[in-house]
């Protein structure tokens, strides 16, 4: 705990085994009250592994219901523990769990209500190597959203995110999509409720292990987020009002 707040990291996993065991062992146990699991019926052995190294809570899903039905099961897991803070990170080892005293004090000092871990901030993106075609997207679309969402983040991309227990208690994620767009879609609602975010620089790592997209799959993101930033400002013009934003 922190100010005795509870500390929760939920790890969304989808074939994971070669890189849990590394990714769980430098996540801070003396910070983090307990860890989640949730596997997305993957087909390596991501549940028992999960289980011999002491992972506390471990969830398998029957059938494959896609990273945003993924991040759901974690965040109600979180929610159903009482967690105070809950901090998602990729078991994939993609992103450094060092980073997660940095993020659970900003959140327990009640200085932002959510902190993104930001691979633009810096150089940490292209150094870690990132295709520079995604590297040149996130730049485009995080401007778009930026302008249409009047906001002022690095990157709305990463997948390394912390959140206070009001944050989900106050937004419906369950209406979001299973798909990748999930993550767009849930900062979306975050900003249309007014949360304030912050952010923190994040080194990053791509590598053959490491869970990534292919560029079709990222199309229909881009696509994803071009329209929910645009139904984001047509809510707040009150010109329409997505079933994302509505309580």
């Amino acid at each position: 705990m922190i100010q005795n707040k509870k500390v929760v990291v939920v790890m969304p996993a989808y074939n994971a085994e070669l890189t849990l065991e590394k990714t769980y062992l430098e996540i801070p146990r003396d910070i983090v009250d307990e860890v989640i699991l949730v596997d997305d019926h993957s087909s390596d052995n991501t549940t028992e592994l999960a289980k011999k190294i002491g992972i506390e809570h471990v969830i398998r899903h029957d059938d494959n219901k896609g990273y945003g039905g993924n991040q759901k099961t974690c965040y109600n897991k979180a929610l159903e523990l009482n967690a105070d803070i809950v901090i998602m990170l990729h078991p994939d080892y993609q992103y450094t769990p060092q980073l997660i005293p940095s993020i659970a004090y900003m959140l327990a000092q009640d200085l932002y209500p959510v902190i993104l871990a930001s691979r633009i901030l810096g150089k940490g993106a292209l150094k870690g190597g990132m295709p520079k075609y995604k590297y040149v997207a996130n730049r485009l679309l995080t401007l778009f959203q930026n302008i249409m969402m009047n906001q002022k983040l690095s990157e709305y991309h990463t997948g390394y995110r912390a959140f206070s227990k009001e944050v989900l208690q106050s937004i419906n994620y369950e209406v979001n999509s299973d798909d990748f767009v999930f993550d767009n879609q849930m900062l979306a609602q975050i900003a249309y409720k007014g949360f304030e975010f912050g952010e923190v620089t994040c080194p990053t790592k791509y590598f053959e292990e490491a869970s990534s997209i292919n560029f079709s799959r990222s199309v229909t993101y881009g696509l994803g987020v071009l329209k929910t930033s645009i139904l984001f400002f047509l809510g707040k013009s009150g010109i329409y009002r997505s079933k994302i934003f509505k309580d």
